[in-house]
C-alpha cells in the first residue's frame, strides 16, 4: 500500500497579497501574509481534502521560513522533505488582490534549491501522483532535480502532473522553456494550464486547436485548459473533447491560487477513480470555494460536502 497520494515539488513561499482588490501594486498600500506557491497550495489543499501529501521544496532558516513550516504542519503536510537554508532567505511574491489574473513581483531566493536527495527512490516507490509547475522548472538545480526524478517516478509508475503556469517574469528565455517542458510531457503528465498561460508562452493567442495539438503532439494525453468565466476544456486523446461551463459565483474575493484550488480538485478525482468530466466538476467546485476567499481555502466549513 502506498503511503502518499501526491508529491508536491517545487516553490514554496510567501505571498503578500495587497489588501484593496482591483488596485496595481503600484497603488496598494497594505499587504497580508499567506503560504503561498503552487505546488504549496496543491499540497495544503489535497490535505484539507483528507489525501496524504508531501511537499519537496526549500526556504530560508528565517522566520517566514519557520512560519512556511508552522503553517504546513498545522494543515498535515508531511514536512520532512522541506530544506532549509541558512545562507539564503525565504523567497517572497507581492501579489495584487484581483478578480482577473492578478499582478505580481517575485523576490526568488531558496525556493529553486531543490536536490535529488530530497525525492529518493523509496520516497517515489511510496506515492501515487508526482506534480510540480513551470515556475518550479524555470530554475536550476530544481529544473535538472525535477527532470530527473520524473523520470524515475514514471519508471515506478507514478502517474505525472504539472500545471503550466509560465511567466516571461520568471522564465525570461521562452525557446528554452518550451524545451524543458517538452522534456516533462514526454512522461505522459496530466497537464493543466489556463488561456493566460498560453498567451504567455506563446506570446500571441493560439486557437484551442493548435494548444490541444501542440501539448498532445509532445506527450500530454490529457490537457486540461481552464478558460475562466468561459469555462474548462479537455482534450483527451482517448475521450476526445470535454466542455463545462463555468459555476456562476455571486462575488469573486481572490482569484490568487484559484487554479491550484481547481487542479487539486481534479487530481482528487482522478485518485478516486473518477470519469473526466465528474473531475471537472469536482475541480470547478472547489476553485469556486476559493475564488470565494481571500487566501487559503476556508477552516468554517466541510469542503468535501461541497464537492459532491
Amino acid at each position: 500500500m502506498k503511503k502518499i497520494d501526491i508529491i508536491c515539488i517545487g516553490e514554496v513561499l510567501i505571498d503578500f497579497i495587497g489588501h484593496e482588490i482591483n488596485t496595481s501594486i503600484n497603488r496598494t498600500k497594505n499587504y497580508h501574509r499567506f503560504l503561498g506557491g503552487s505546488p504549496t497550495n496543491v499540497a495544503v489543499n489535497a490535505s484539507r481534502l483528507g489525501l496524504k501529501s508531501l511537499l519537496v521544496a526549500t526556504c530560508g532558516q528565517d522566520g517566514l521560513g519557520d512560519y512556511i513550516v508552522r503553517k504546513l504542519n498545522a494543515n498535515n503536510v508531511i514536512t520532512t522533505q522541506i530544506n532549509k537554508l541558512e545562507t539564503t532567505p525565504t523567497s517572497v511574491i507581492f501579489v495584487s488582490k484581483s478578480t482577473e489574473t492578478p499582478e505580481f513581483i517575485p523576490y526568488r531566493e531558496a525556493d529553486c534549491e531543490i536536490f535529488e536527495h530530497q525525492l529518493s527512490d523509496e520516497i517515489l516507490g511510496n506515492a501515487k501522483i508526482f506534480h510540480t509547475t513551470c515556475f518550479a522548472l524555470s530554475k536550476n538545480p530544481a529544473r535538472q532535480t525535477i527532470l530527473n526524478r520524473a523520470k524515475k517516478a514514471k519508471e515506478l509508475g507514478l502517474q505525472l502532473s504539472i500545471d503550466l503556469n509560465f511567466s516571461e517574469r520568471i522564465w525570461k528565455d521562452r525557446e528554452e522553456a518550451k524545451q524543458v517542458i517538452a522534456t516533462y510531457l514526454s512522461n505522459d503528465p496530466l497537464l493543466k494550464l489556463s488561456e493566460d498561460d498560453c498567451y504567455r508562452l506563446f506570446a500571441e493567442e493560439k486557437t484551442e486547436d493548435y494548444i490541444f495539438d501542440y501539448f498532445h503532439s509532445l506527450g500530454a494525453s490529457t490537457i486540461c485548459l481552464t478558460k475562466g468565466k468561459k469555462g474548462v476544456v479537455v482534450s483527451d486523446i482517448k475521450e476526445g473533447l470535454l466542455f463545462q461551463e463555468a459555476l456562476p459565483i455571486d462575488e469573486i474575493k481572490d482569484a490568487t491560487g484559484a487554479g491550484d484550488a481547481f487542479w487539486t480538485g481534479f487530481l482528487y478525482a482522478q485518485l478516486n477513480k473518477k470519469n473526466l468530466y465528474e473531475s471537472i466538476s469536482i475541480a470547478q467546485k472547489l476553485a469556486s470555494i476559493k475564488l470565494q476567499n481571500v487566501g487559503r481555502l476556508p477552516d468554517n466549513i466541510n469542503i468535501l460536502s461541497k464537492l459532491v
